[in-house]
C-alpha cells in the first residue's frame, strides 16, 4: 500500500469516494444535506487540491486509490477568549467499502500525523457525525479522543 499526495488526474476517483460519503450523509440526516453531488461538492476537491492552505491525501492498493482524506493547515488567531489555535484538520476521509479493515484507514492517519508533525501542527484534528459509528470507531482505534460535542435539541 502506497500513501501519497494525490495528483490532479486522480481527483475524479477522489470525487467517487466523495460522493459515498456523500451519501451516507444523506442517509444518516437527510434534515440537514441535501442528495446528489452537486457541481458545487465536485468542484471542491479542486479547490482544495490548488489551495495553499489545504492538501488531498490518497491510498493506493494494487493501484487502485482505495481511500482519500482532504486535510486543511489551520491558523486561528489569539481572541481575547482563546489563544491561538494551530491545526492540521482532516475534513473528508474516507476508505472504500471493498478495502476496509486491511489497514488502510491507519496508514492514511499515521500519514496525517508525520505530515502534520513535519509541518509544526501540535494536533490532528477530525470531526464525525454521531450517526456514523463506524467512522466514530475507526477514529477512536486510532487515538483520536472527543474533546468537543454539539448538542440539538428538537423544538
Amino acid at each position: 500500500m502506497v500513501i501519497r499526495y494525490a495528483k490532479r488526474d486522480e481527483l475524479d476517483r477522489v470525487n467517487e469516494l466523495r460522493r459515498v460519503v456523500n451519501d451516507v450523509h444523506v442517509e444518516g440526516r437527510p434534515d440537514i444535506f441535501t442528495p446528489g453531488f452537486c457541481k458545487e461538492l465536485h468542484d471542491h476537491v479542486y479547490t482544495m487540491f490548488e489551495s495553499e492552505d489545504s492538501d488531498i491525501i490518497v491510498a493506493l492498493a494494487d493501484d487502485v486509490i482505495c481511500g482519500f482524506a482532504s486535510v486543511q493547515y489551520i491558523l486561528k488567531p489569539k481572541t481575547p477568549f482563546q489563544y491561538e489555535r494551530k491545526f492540521y484538520r482532516i475534513e473528508e476521509f474516507c476508505v472504500d467499502e471493498a478495502f476496509r479493515r486491511r489497514g488502510v484507514a491507519t496508514a492514511m492517519i499515521d500519514f496525517c500525523k508525520s505530515k502534520a508533525k513535519a509541518k509544526g501542527f501540535e494536533r490532528v484534528e477530525i470531526d464525525v457525525w454521531e450517526f456514523n459509528e463506524g467512522a466514530r470507531a475507526c477514529y477512536e482505534a486510532a487515538g483520536f479522543k472527543v474533546y468537543r460535542r454539539f448538542m440539538e435539541m428538537d423544538i
